[in-house]
């Protein structure tokens, strides 16, 4: 179980070492300088000199893609001249001096997401912190959404097998799954938010804080979470319909439920003792994986409801090439993806022996 825990580490390791190198990559050759953003365009040629030297934008770009990976390696090497290029000012993030050789000084730190372009200098980190739970919260809704309706509609598709209100949740599954989330946030709140909003009192846009009528304080708005909880819930949901569906058909066919139904029990009786604990399995599957994307998919449904969480900031800082953000968010949520993908792997090995020793 160890050694598998290990390969597994080391894989997540070399897949985010992957990520990093294609977002620098990819952000390198935008056209543009960092430095004249960080300016905003009100720079002289002293001031542009200068953040390049203190940022190493100076620097060739292979010499700016090692200071990137020493950045976000909690494991770095700085040096100690204070004019040099050096993230060693304790300000910027926690750091322990493990040893020093000659001018350089080895560290053991958090990782180092650099500061906003936009924000006043305002840390990466700090963004991501502030926005990365409401993403989150909306997203561990979606899915207790997308569990709660998909079992049950997959229960009833699979009693009414080939008759017409299967077809119908058919049809419901496969618009979930094919039609863009961008399109289902438009569609969802024009109708519910604004055509239908005396009925349901739902509004087009809003967070999960806001700010009272006096200003003196914010309060949390819990139905601003429903419109976009349902529609970033609408893939997964057709996902568990066909799932739950499919694995219920086939337990039905198992030996032990015809016996079930030779003792005189009846179908609730049937689905609830017997058959819905072993149909889970494919959902349980699906959904641990669903959960992590869910943090990329909350982009646009998250700037077009106005919730104030990672993807609404992703837009914002792509609309003002604010970098520094982008590429941060981005590592966080691949960082998140690779975490819950080896959560669920070591679950499973733990279950069964066999995926550990293959």
């Amino acid at each position: 179980m160890i050694r598998y825990l290990f390969y597994k580490i080391g894989y997540a390791l070399l897949t985010l070492f992957g990520v990093i190198t294609v977002i620098f990559v990819l952000f390198t050759i935008l056209p543009g300088d960092p430095a004249r953003m960080m300016l905003d365009q009100n720079e002289n040629s002293e001031q542009l000199a200068l953040v390049k030297k203190k940022y190493g934008f100076d620097k060739p770009v292979t010499t700016q893609y090692l200071y990137y990976l020493n950045d976000l390696s909690p494991l770095s090497f700085h040096s100690q001249d204070p004019t040099d290029y050096t993230f060693l000012a304790p300000e910027k993030y926690n750091s322990w001096s493990l040893l020093s050789l000659a001018s350089t000084t080895m560290v053991l730190k958090t990782p180092y997401l650099r500061e906003s372009f936009q924000k006043s200098g305002k840390k990466v980190t700090e963004v991501i912190g502030n926005t990365l739970p409401n993403t989150f919260v909306l997203a561990f809704f979606a899915i207790i959404i997308a569990i709660g309706i998909g079992v049950f509609l997959g229960i009833i598709s699979a009693l009414y097998k080939d008759t017409l209100v299967d077809r119908l949740i058919a049809l419901i599954s496969t618009l979930g799954m094919s039609v863009p989330s961008f399109f289902s946030a438009i569609l969802f709140a024009w109708l519910f938010g604004f055509v239908l909003h005396r009925y349901t009192g739902l509004n087009m846009t809003g967070s999960l804080y806001e700010v009272d009528d006096f200003g003196e304080g914010s309060y949390i708005q819990w139905k601003n979470i429903i419109l976009p909880a349902i529609v970033l819930g609408i893939r997964p949901l057709g996902v568990v319909i066909q799932l739950m569906r499919n694995s219920l058909l086939e337990t039905f066919s198992q030996d032990y439920i015809r016996t079930a139904k030779a003792k005189g029990l009846n179908q609730f009786q049937i689905i609830k003792n017997h058959a819905l604990k072993n149909s889970l399995n494919p959902v349980v599957t699906a959904i641990s994986g669903w959960f992590a994307s869910m943090l990329a998919g909350a982009v646009f449904v998250e700037y077009i409801f106005g919730w104030n969480g990672l993807g609404k900031e992703i837009v914002d800082a792509l609309n003002t090439l604010d970098l520094p953000i982008i590429m941060g968010s981005v590592i966080v949520i691949a960082t998140t993806f690779v975490v819950i993908n080896i959560l669920v792997d070591m679950i499973y090995a733990y279950l069964d022996p066999k995926i550990r020793l293959g």
